[in-house]
């Protein structure tokens, strides 16, 4: 009798899960095919661990980024790691050794860092540090034409920070800036130069990719010899013919501005080329025909009806679109034809590792390398996984 119950339960429990196969949405169905991609999963948590490292960064960082946070007394300093236990015993609190400051007969009478394990120096949470503003904006135009200020919430409490003296966990570079606190300024950085490129590419595509494919002929002609010149553009050559013009009262967030249009402006033609190709497939069809009988718009038939028809395969080019964006703020920042400091962005910070005696001595430099990576895996991976997800044909079940 029990093994018919459990016989019955197990149809009953088939029959519901093709009920809810068969009747579940898009949305839903590529969301149950990219949970079981571990991969992406993995790199999804990775991701918006990133994202929220960068919207909290002010936050999380014991010191302003900028020359205002750096230590004078310990310039291209090691990393400091918290400890329990030394030599005195053991403390639930986690501390540090106090850093002294001397000069010897030995170093020619050059000031010498040495650690005093006879002192101790305690880390404390939520401590008050430097003043920093959440959700402010500020955007001086040249010849005050054009000035957004946006003040935000004003704070002083930060995650971490000590009693005496500072902490610097990543170390800090030759100019005594904590790397920690202009490693997670940087990532976020990072972030908001690929959304705003990633928007504006976007956009772009979708209005001159749907106009494209929807009306077709000649102005469809037009259009493409338009996106075949814009992709024929080389990034480089075109970033050192601008950065020759670009004034030198420009502020950083000016120049952060500039870079992120102009990545923008040269990235939408592939995925305008997609827009295009889909519709010029799909304008002929049925619904198309009906949605223009009944009196729509050319807009909204795009808008409301073709677009929609492949949102999926969208929103996987669009995630797809950011590591290229990052990666190329990334290098441009790195040749010197991107941001510049006091901007903190990965490809400001990989500048330092170029140096010749950073492998050598200073291998801590290379830990916003480890960022940088994990940032563009983490987007390559979960752009592979929604792939995946949205391809109703793929072998991922």
């Amino acid at each position: 009798m029990s093994q018919t119950n459990d016989a019955s339960d197990a149809t009953s429990t088939d029959q519901q899960r093709k009920e809810a196969y068969f009747t579940a949405s898009q949305t839903q169905l590529i969301w149950a095919r990219f949970r079981r991609n571990r991969t992406a999963m993995f790199a999804g948590t990775v991701l918006i661990l990133m994202i929220v490292i960068g919207l909290t960064a002010p936050f999380l960082s014991p010191y302003d980024p900028t020359i205002a946070g750096r230590d004078k007394d310990y310039q291209n300093g090691a990393p400091q790691i918290p400890m329990f236990c030394d030599h005195k015993g053991c403390s639930w609190r986690p501390f540090l050794h106090t850093l002294e400051r001397t000069r010897s007969i030995k170093t020619n009478f050059r000031w010498v860092t040495k650690v005093n394990t006879d002192k101790r120096r305690y880390v404390q949470l939520f401590a008050t540090g430097w003043e920093y503003r959440l959700l402010s904006f500020e955007l001086d135009m040249p010849g005050k034409a054009f000035d957004i200020d946006i003040p935000g919430f004003k704070f002083t409490t930060h995650l971490f920070g000590i009693d005496k003296g500072g902490i610097h966990i990543f170390g800090t570079d030759a100019g005594g800036k904590d790397i920690f606190s202009r490693t997670l300024h940087a990532v976020w950085t990072s972030l908001a130069v690929g959304t705003i490129g990633v928007l504006i590419s976007f956009v772009l595509a979708l209005v001159i990719g749907g106009f494209s494919g929807y009306f077709g002929g000649t102005f469809d002609g037009v259009v493409q010899m338009i996106t075949d010149a814009v992709r024929t553009v080389p990034a480089i050559p075109l970033f050192m013919a601008l950065a020759a013009f670009v004034p030198d009262e420009w502020s950083a967030e000016m120049r952060f501005f500039f870079i992120s249009i102009i990545l923008g402006l040269i990235g939408w033609p592939t995925l305008a080329r997609r827009v295009r190709t889909h519709l010029l497939s799909e304008r002929n069809q049925e619904y198309v025909l009906a949605a223009r009988l009944c009196g729509a718009s050319p807009a909204h038939v795009i808008r409301h009806h073709l677009l929609p028809s492949f949102s999926s395969y969208i929103i996987v080019d669009l995630v797809i679109s950011f590591p290229y964006m990052v990666l190329s703020e990334t290098a441009l920042s790195f040749i010197g034809l991107g941001l510049k400091d006091p901007v903190n962005s990965l490809g400001v910070m990989l500048q330092n590792v170029t140096k010749a005696d950073v492998l050598l001595n200073y291998q801590w430099y290379f830990i916003p390398v480890l960022f940088f990576i994990a940032l563009v895996l983490a987007f390559v991976f979960v752009g592979d996984g929604l792939r995946d997800a949205a391809d109703p044909y793929s072998d991922n079940r």
